[in-house]
């Protein structure tokens, strides 16, 4: 527990609350789905989760054994008469929705495919739960990238315009307004007593830790060229990214979740989950760092080949989680990029890795309630 030191006093969510809610999970079989179910089966709740297949292999979802302790239900987000099959059969209480296209150069690639998911997804999740009425708190988790990036070097906040300059930043803008509009027109907060639902979209940004192998994303990039020691290869070393441990957000989306439960429309809308200034760093900073915490004498070179357009400078205001949650981040980007390395390093030693990433959320959890860490 040592390594958990230093750590920073604030909300964290409550097992008490989460105990046997009935949670259903979109996209469950990705990088921060697979995280979050274990993290509810770890708190007792009776999770669904609906989704295609994980994208990758290797990916987390299978490697860390999550679907043992939760019902898991292969379909597309896309496909509503089937999502709502599953919605009703279920009746959750809680949907957190993360099903999503979440790939930047993807998106150029296969733009229709991209809308239909993020846009068509987002309309068929709360249409079910409008058709189903069983969840009492609807979590809808979109992008920092939803903004109108303007390059400026001070940070978003929830009020700021919607946009994208690419299909998947105005994609998950579209998810925002769609959100927005299903809140206004058929759970509008002066109404909450008679229809018992409440909304809230959430906002974060460069998530990493441990499991990831998503194609074209820095941090899963990075790993695998670690891993079959070859050359890290790196496209943007320039970009600044607000990067956070994967834990922190879905901390966050728990705590909106219990407080949408417990206060209803007073939490509903967005919010942002970001880190701290100081963990804003370029990509240059972050291959360093993870090379020289890998060994073996690991190198990285510049790719010189153009690349479609990627944003530079993009951060978040998290005032307001801050301020009315409680919420902050409370690992350390240095302590985060460790974490990675060690469940990597893990993985490649054939360990348990269900049981290295459940150890992870304990100490989380652990080093969270004591507020100054262990």
């Amino acid at each position: 527990m040592e390594f958990w030191k230093g750590t920073v006093e604030g909300m964290v969510t409550s097992k008490d609350f989460w105990k046997d809610k009935k949670v259903l999970i979109s996209g469950h079989t990705g990088f921060k789905g697979s995280w979050l179910s274990l993290w509810l089966q770890k708190m007792g709740s009776v999770v669904t989760g609906y989704s295609l297949p994980a994208p990758t292999i290797p990916n987390m979802f299978e490697t860390a054994k999550v679907s043992s302790g939760m019902t898991s239900h292969s379909g597309d987000i896309r496909d509503l008469d089937h999502l709502t099959r599953v919605m009703s059969e279920c009746q959750p209480e809680i949907i957190i929705h993360m099903a999503a296209q979440s790939l930047v150069l993807f998106s150029y690639e296969n733009p229709v495919d991209t809308y239909a998911t993020n846009v068509m997804g987002t309309v068929n999740i709360l249409e079910a739960a409008r058709r189903v009425r069983s969840a009492k708190v609807i979590i809808v988790v979109t992008s920092d990238k939803c903004y109108q990036n303007k390059e400026w070097f001070w940070s978003y906040r929830e009020y700021d315009p919607m946009g994208g300059h690419d299909p998947y930043s105005s994609s998950k803008g579209c998810a925002e307004l769609i959100t927005s509009a299903y809140r206004n027109s058929y759970f509008p907060e002066k109404s909450y007593d008679d229809h018992g639902v409440a909304i809230g979209s959430v906002r974060a940004g460069n998530v990493i830790g441990g499991g990831d192998w998503s194609k074209d994303r820095l941090i899963p990039d990075i790993m695998r060229a670690l891993m079959q020691k070859r050359p890290v290869i790196i496209r943007n070393p320039d970009s600044v990214r607000p990067w956070q441990y994967v834990l922190e957000p879905l901390n966050g989306y728990l705590c909106l979740a219990e407080r949408l439960w417990e206060n209803g429309p007073e939490f509903s809308g967005a919010w942002n989950f970001g880190p701290k200034d100081d963990d804003s760093k370029p990509v240059a900073w972050i291959v360093e760092a993870l090379t020289k915490q890998w060994g073996d004498d690991s190198t990285w070179e510049l790719d010189i080949l153009t690349h479609q357009h990627e944003s530079h400078q993009l951060k978040l205001d998290s005032s307001k989680a801050r301020t009315l949650l409680d919420w902050s981040t409370r690992i350390p980007l240095s302590k985060t990029l460790m974490l990675i390395v060690d469940w990597y390093q893990a993985y490649q030693q054939k360990e348990d890795m269900r049981k290295i990433t459940e150890n992870e959320i304990e100490c989380f959890e652990k080093a969270s309630h004591a507020g100054n860490g262990l």
